[in-house]
């Protein structure tokens, strides 16, 4: 009888660890079967993308000139039309706007403006009044060759006075921007060949940089180039390749490439450093997905995709790639949801559930 009861105590107890057991698989397969993983998906969609060659550099004004003055005199900063002040630094002039004007009563006298003029005058009448006579018969040709040099002597005269009378005339040259006045009090004297405006036409910009010998064959003039302030990429020019050296460093290994932007909204201002983006390749209508989303899976690229709540790893082939997206030759279809957040810790056929 302690043999049977034995035998009883101990076949009770292997089949209460046997339903325990059990009872602790089930609870285990219920727990995994009911565990799903957040995750946010977008939806596979046809775009363009661009491969760029970057560099950097710094942006200059397509026109600038310094304005001296060309002749001693008392300075007279002029007023701006458009504001009815005397002109500042950040003014937009017009081309042949004047800017300053000099007085200087001991150099209008040498010039003698008004003799000039009525020798001028004379020399006119005189020679019409010799050709009239001429045609009467009454001179020479002679005659009329006479007044004709003097009539020309006097317009030579004349337009080099009108010359030296501009020298006390500064004025703007091309449209552009004033970047620098220097203070003068009016009034002041101020010597020949003082500077008093620093003028700069930046409706179009140029940079020029340094590439590396490896993207030589890359770089065509005409390509289109994306100008942007470094510290504010938002800030876009669109430019184009001008000029490529044909010549490599020999130091650096590196070619310089001239690149101009129009910048017809004066965005970006001249001096500030600026980021280059030539596109070298372009393709339109493919699929384009963030890089950041891509897992490496022994080698093999993958990302994953949602069906039926289901996670499904799918291995992709890549094309041009940017500094945060890559085209996708092989693996996705439009309209696959793709998972963009969450992804981490997937598996394939893990159990899922998006969030919006």
């Amino acid at each position: 009888m302690k043999y049977v009861r034995f035998i009883s105590t101990a076949f009770f107890g292997i089949l209460l660890s046997l339903l325990l057991l059990t009872g602790c698989q089930q609870e285990r397969m219920t727990e995994q079967a009911d565990t799903t993983i957040p995750v946010r998906v977008t939806e596979v969609d046809k775009t363009s993308i661009q491969e760029f060659v970057t560099a950097t550099g710094t942006a200059f004004a397509i026109k600038e000139t310094i304005l001296k003055t060309e002749q001693a005199g008392k300075y007279a900063l002029q007023k701006n039309p458009r504001t009815g002040r005397a002109f500042v630094m950040g003014d937009s002039v017009a081309a042949n706007a004047l800017l300053v004007s000099l007085d200087n009563s001991e150099f209008l006298n040498g010039i003698a403006m008004d003799s000039k003029k009525l020798s001028l005058e004379t020399a006119e009448r005189e020679f019409t009044k010799q050709q009239s006579i001429y045609e009467k018969g009454g001179i020479t040709l002679s005659d009329v060759k006479l007044a004709e040099m003097a009539l020309i002597d006097a317009r030579y005269s004349m337009d080099n006075a009108e010359i030296s009378l501009a020298k006390l005339k500064i004025r703007a040259p091309f449209r552009g921007v004033i970047v620098d006045l220097p203070h003068f009090t009016s009034g002041q004297w101020v010597d020949a060949a003082t500077e008093v405006v620093t003028l700069m036409d930046y409706s179009r910009l140029f940079a020029e940089l340094t590439l590396p010998g490896k993207e030589m064959g890359r770089i065509q003039q005409s390509q289109s180039v994306i100008v942007s302030n470094y510290s504010e990429e938002k800030q876009q020019l669109e430019g184009r390749v001008t000029q490529i050296s044909p010549a490599l460093d020999p130091t650096s290994r590196m070619f310089k490439v001239k690149i101009e932007a129009s910048n017809p909204d004066l965005l970006l201002k001249p001096g500030m450093f600026v980021r280059a983006d030539i596109i070298v390749q372009e393709k339109g209508d493919v699929i384009v997905i963030p890089k950041d989303i891509i897992l490496d899976r022994r080698g093999r690229k993958v990302v994953y995709v949602v069906q039926r709540g289901i996670a499904l790893e799918r291995r992709i082939e890549l094309g041009i790639e940017t500094s945060d997206s890559v085209e996708v030759t092989e693996g996705l279809n439009p309209e696959d949801s793709l998972i963009i957040e969450g992804f981490e810790t997937l598996r394939n056929r893990s159990r899922v559930k998006v969030i919006e």
